[in-house]
């Protein structure tokens, strides 16, 4: 489908405070093609045709006098009053959304609903487990939880604007230090794990410091698996030595084979990985706990 051409702005008269004929699903389609990155995504999400929804965005901007989107040939991109307007759009939604939520329940008809994020590269042991346990308080609250596939990262984007009501993910700072309105509990910890060769002096002693993890051979990978783990723990061993750099892996998405070099490499190597269930042990490592000084 070819992105339709969007028809020119006509500036509103000056002095306008509120412009007739704005509508709410002008919010709506707005933020949906702002968030989709284009007029074909934000269409195919919203179940209308995309020239429909090309007059409309048109549209929003004739009523406000000032154009919100540079269109291109790869999508659309915020002018600087289209960012004003996306964030003021977000809460206005969502206040609706709550309202309506609140309303149908008061009146008996309906649940309110809590829309939850997931991260990608959970395990999936902790994921059954969470949506196991989640689904069942929620039953018993009278609350209906939809799964939302949208992705989410270290800052927690759709939860701060609003697209998303919580998500379980990894946290990269303590709690206190999260941004208004965020808040999190924690649910346990689930710290990446260090794998390091039988031979080293810490498979004795069964924990590694981070002295001696920095002065390793580190390898942790991929990094685009798990962007928020990596960078939290080159910023840990950064702290202990400022010239610590990990180790390409030789094969980025192979982790049996990453533990085998470990094993078997000259110079001693550790092994950094994300929180992920691994059957058995293999030989010639060891899973040792998180290291000492890293919380």
């Amino acid at each position: 489908m070819r992105q339709a051409q969007a028809e020119p702005v006509r500036l509103a008269p000056a002095g306008t405070q509120v412009p007739q004929g704005l509508e709410l699903r002008h919010l709506r389609y707005f933020a949906a093609v702002a968030e989709a990155g284009t007029f074909t995504r934000a269409a195919e999400q919203l179940f209308i045709a995309q020239p429909t929804l090309s007059q409309q965005i048109g549209r929003l901007e004739q009523l406000l006098g000032t154009r919100l989107l540079h269109r291109g040939r790869d999508g659309v991109a915020l002018t600087a009053a289209g960012a004003v307007l996306l964030d003021g759009a977000r809460d206005v939604l969502a206040a609706v959304d709550h309202g309506v939520s609140q309303t149908r329940r008061a009146a008996g008809l309906g649940r309110p609903r809590l829309r939850v994020v997931l991260p990608a590269d959970l395990p999936d042991s902790l994921a059954v487990q969470t949506v196991s346990r989640l689904r069942s308080a929620a039953d018993s609250a009278g609350v209906t939880v939809s799964w939302m596939d949208t992705p989410l990262d270290a800052e927690f984007a759709p939860i701060r604007e609003h697209r998303a009501d919580a998500g379980l993910g990894w946290l990269t700072a303590s709690p206190g230090a999260l941004p208004a309105p965020l808040d999190a509990m924690t649910l346990g910890q689930f710290e990446p794990d260090v794998w390091v060769p039988r031979s080293h002096p810490a498979a004795r002693r069964g924990v590694i410091g981070l002295d001696e993890l920095a002065g390793l051979d580190v390898i942790h990978g991929p990094r685009p698996a798990s962007i928020a783990t990596y960078d939290r723990w080159l910023t840990i061993l950064r702290a202990t030595d400022p010239r610590f750099e990990f180790t390409d892996p030789p094969l980025r998405d192979s982790l049996p084979v990453a533990l085998a070099f470990a094993a078997t490499a000259g110079p001693p190597a550790a092994v950094l990985t994300g929180p992920a269930a691994i059957a058995g042990v293999p030989p010639g490592v060891i899973r040792l706990p998180q290291p000492a000084g890293a919380g």
